[in-house]
C-alpha cells in the first residue's frame, strides 16, 4: 500500500533545497486578501524537520519580533508556499532544537558554516569586459608610481 501511496503524491511533490535544523531561511508563502494574492516572507532559525521526506514533510521556523518569539510550522509541500531560501547553514549536535526556546543571548548562537554556492557559468562577454577593466585600473597605478620614481630621481638630482 505504501508504494501506491508513494506513486499518488509523487507528482505533488516540490523540488526544495536541503533544509537542516539550524538554517536561517525565508520562506515565501502566497496569502490571500480578498481578491488579491500577495507574497508574505517568514524569516527565521529551522528548529526541527519532521515527517520525513514525503508529502506530510513539515518544518518548525522560529524568528524573534521585538522580544517576541513567533514559531510557525509549515508543509514543505503545500502549494501555498512559493520557495524556499536558505540563507545561512548553522553548525548542530541534535536533530530537534527545542533547547533555542529558552535560551538567551550568546547561547542562542549557532556556529555558522559556510554555504556552497552554485557558481552561475559567466558569458564570455561579461568575462572580456571584466578582464579589460582589471587591465585599466592596473596600468594607472603601475605609470603612477613609475612617474614618482622619476620624479624622486629629479629631486634628488
Amino acid at each position: 500500500m505504501t508504494k501506491e501511496v508513494e506513486i499518488i503524491t509523487k507528482p505533488f511533490l516540490k523540488k526544495l533545497p536541503d533544509i537542516r535544523p539550524g538554517d536561517t531561511i525565508k520562506v515565501y508563502q502566497k496569502i490571500k486578501e480578498g481578491k488579491q494574492e500577495k507574497t508574505q516572507v517568514f524569516e527565521g532559525i529551522v528548529l526541527a524537520r519532521k515527517h520525513g521526506k514525503g508529502i506530510s514533510a513539515t518544518i518548525t521556523v522560529r524568528k524573534v519580533i521585538s522580544g517576541i518569539a513567533v514559531e510557525k510550522i509549515f508543509p514543505l509541500h503545500s502549494p501555498i508556499i512559493e520557495k524556499i531560501e536558505i540563507l545561512k547553514r548553522g553548525k548542530t549536535r541534535r536533530a530537534k532544537l527545542y533547547y533555542l526556546r529558552e535560551a538567551k543571548g550568546k547561547r542562542a548562537r549557532l556556529k555558522k558554516i559556510e554555504l556552497k554556492e552554485k557558481s552561475q557559468p559567466e558569458d564570455k562577454a561579461t568575462t572580456k569586459i571584466t578582464e579589460e577593466k582589471k587591465e585599466k585600473k592596473e596600468e594607472p597605478k603601475q605609470e603612477t608610481k613609475k612617474a614618482q620614481v622619476a620624479e624622486s630621481a629629479d629631486a634628488q638630482a
